[in-house]
């Protein structure tokens, strides 16, 4: 047996002849037999009573679960984002710590001892940047939290739904919301209104009645859900001195989501930029220690050199005073000169003899 999807069901609802159309279809029921596979199956139609109404009702109960899944999360993730934003101590030393360096900067400016700032302004602190190009006003920021006020650092972890809450449309919500509600009370109509039968097969009403209680339930819980999201969300907008009618849900988070990544963004920057210029220190330290001992060596062998040769001077030097001292310098010559001196004394001698 084909199984009917939602999906089906939906197309079927859609392209449902209206009822004039399968009231002329009904009339063809004894023609059944010689009517081609769509006719055949508008007669078997035409033959259901209330037929719109029960695949409405049907529909609604495939699709019930599926609708619910998908407005919660929207509705939780905006009202826990209210709640952190509003709890968040560190945010609001954030944005006290914007507010002194921006009336520092704007001194003798009209902008000056400004009491306050647009949440959007956060995302234009980045366009902010230093002479040289390479830094923003961000970076500074961060970097005087990371120095100063530690604390600071933590304010992007307590806003931990900023980001999903940013993707939430405020007025799709409200539209699924009032869609849900208007199924409800026409299934509630459709269930009061519906024909009895004596068929015992028919068992669109019980089911129904089964199940719609239910739905209501489920639907008057998300409702108040709803409520209490927008009521933060006012709350926030006093708080925070902006008009939650003129900034929806998904802008003002949107703000939000961006500037809690640019400043972890920053951070990282920051660490990265220390990190390479630890780095060059290192590798400047480390070349002008190779060349320091380079130097050192070539010195060394230049002393070692100048020792060598200064050292066989020195053991010439040495070698001859050693024989100064020791007479050995004369011995030759003490043994030529008593030969020479004996003869020329003994011719003298035999001379004046």
């Amino acid at each position: 047996m084909l199984e009917v999807t939602a999906d089906m069901r939906a197309n079927l609802v859609k392209n449902l002849p209206e009822q004039k159309e399968l009231s002329q279809l009904a009339e063809l029921k004894s023609e059944y037999e010689d009517l081609c596979e769509p006719e055949q199956f508008g007669v078997v139609m035409s033959t259901l009573k209330m037929l719109r109404p029960r695949l409405n009702g049907i529909l609604f109960k495939l699709t019930f679960d599926e609708h619910i899944s998908n407005i919660k999360p929207d509705i939780m993730s905006v009202t826990l984002a209210c709640e952190e934003l509003k709890k968040s101590e560190n945010f609001k030393k954030m944005i006290e710590l914007v507010l002194l360096v921006g009336n520092y900067m704007n001194s003798g400016s009209r902008n000056a001892q400004s009491l306050g700032f647009n949440i959007s302004f956060l995302c234009k602190i980045r366009d902010t940047k230093s002479t040289d190009q390479k830094t923003t006003l961000l970076h500074f920021l961060a970097e005087i939290c990371e120095e100063r006020f530690p604390e600071i650092l933590k304010f992007p972890d307590e806003l931990a739904h900023v980001e999903s809450a940013s993707k939430v449309s405020a007025q799709s919500l409200k539209s699924s919301l009032d869609a849900m509600e208007h199924q409800i009370k026409r299934l509630e109509g459709d269930i009061k209104n519906f024909p009895k039968t004596d068929n015992t097969n028919d068992k669109f009403v019980a089911k129904m009645s089964i199940s719609f209680p239910n739905a209501r339930e489920q639907y008057e819980k998300l409702s108040n859900m709803h409520n209490n999201m927008s009521k933060l969300y006012d709350n926030l907008g006093e708080y925070f001195t902006f008009d939650p009618r003129a900034i929806s849900v998904e802008e003002f988070y949107g703000d939000l989501s961006n500037f809690r990544t640019l400043f972890l963004d920053a951070v990282k920057e920051n660490n990265k930029r220390r990190e390479m210029e630890e780095k060059m220190k290192r590798a400047k330290i480390a070349k002008e220690k190779a060349e320091r001992e380079k130097l050192e060596r070539q010195q060394k062998k230049k002393q070692l050199i100048d020792i060598n040769k200064e050292g066989d001077e020195t053991g010439v030097m040495d070698s001859l005073l050693e024989a100064l001292q020791s007479g050995a310098a004369f011995r030759d010559r003490r043994k030529r000169t008593p030969k020479t001196s004996g003869d020329h004394s003994s011719a003298t001698e035999g001379n004046v003899l």
